[in-house]
């Protein structure tokens, strides 16, 4: 198997049990509707590891764009084959929302409510504030590239580091998960959402476009962060774009304390009226 179908086919498994899990959740006459945000952190470490089981052999089951890009920039992955694994990452993830699409056919037209078929494709943010959304995708996915360089560092008994990796997509929904969904990958978000918008889903609405590039900036800046993090500070390899990345990272700060103070003032205002 060549490395491109090796993420083609990882990444499709991702999202058909990732995006399967949440639509047995939410989607209306599931036998799981209702079971909860703990059953969707479960259900999405577990699809990461088997992912990571089915093709780590032969691609290294990057399965992420924002894992890909933060190898590359501290070397420990060739800058020529990135265009590859993220057009091969975004195409399975395409095809594994179809999947998941026509997994479920007879629960789009007994689902009314737009948001919660969009969900089953895509994330959104509990409380929209686009520069907090942004950084909660940005600490999400340098927990989860830091994390998975803290367990490449380790020794594990042969074929348990997928089983780890899971464990780590599992604690990063239970903790940061609840703010935006936790995307922490751009081809999770953006793969399935182009299915929606493609797919002839009864009573669909909008794919909500105008957040779409939230959960795939955040990771990608977020991710090649925690990779030069990990090289700035374990390995001693200084680089230039760990700073450049970091005044980047300060500005999104600033930016979300101050359009949080923006909207309670304008709160007040309303109240006191």
């Amino acid at each position: 198997m060549s490395a491109f179908i090796g993420e083609l086919i990882g990444t499709m498994i991702l999202i058909i049990l990732g995006g399967g899990v949440v639509g047995g959740v939410v989607l209306k006459k599931s036998k799981a509707e209702g079971s909860g945000w703990i059953v969707i952190t479960l259900g999405w470490g577990l699809a990461v590891a088997m992912a990571v089981y089915a093709v780590g052999s032969f691609s290294g089951a990057h399965i992420n764009p924002a894992v890909t890009l933060g190898l590359a920039s501290i070397g420990e992955f060739p800058w020529a084959d990135v265009p590859l694994y993220i057009i091969a990452q975004m195409l399975g993830a395409i095809i594994g929302g179809m999947i998941v699409y026509l997994h479920y056919l007879p629960h789009w037209r007994e689902t009314s409510d737009q948001g919660t078929k969009l969900a089953v494709f895509s994330t959104a943010p509990a409380v929209k504030n686009t520069p907090a959304n942004l950084l909660s995708e940005i600490i999400g996915t340098f927990v989860l590239v830091l994390g998975l360089m803290f367990i490449g560092a380790n020794q594990f008994a042969d074929g348990l580091n997928p089983f780890i990796v899971g464990f780590l997509i599992v604690a990063i929904g239970l903790s940061l998960g609840g703010t935006t969904g936790y995307a922490i990958n751009p081809a999770r978000d953006l793969g399935p959402r182009i299915a929606h918008f493609l797919l002839p889903i009864a009573g669909k609405g909008s794919s909500d476009w105008s957040y779409s590039w939230v959960p795939v900036v955040g990771p990608i800046i977020g991710g090649v962060y925690g990779a030069l993090f990990y090289a700035q500070l374990f390995v001693g390899q200084t680089s230039i774009f760990f700073w450049i990345v970091s005044a980047i990272i300060a500005a999104v700060v600033v930016a979300a304390y101050a359009n949080q103070d923006k909207v309670e003032r304008s709160g007040k205002t309303t109240s006191s009226v």
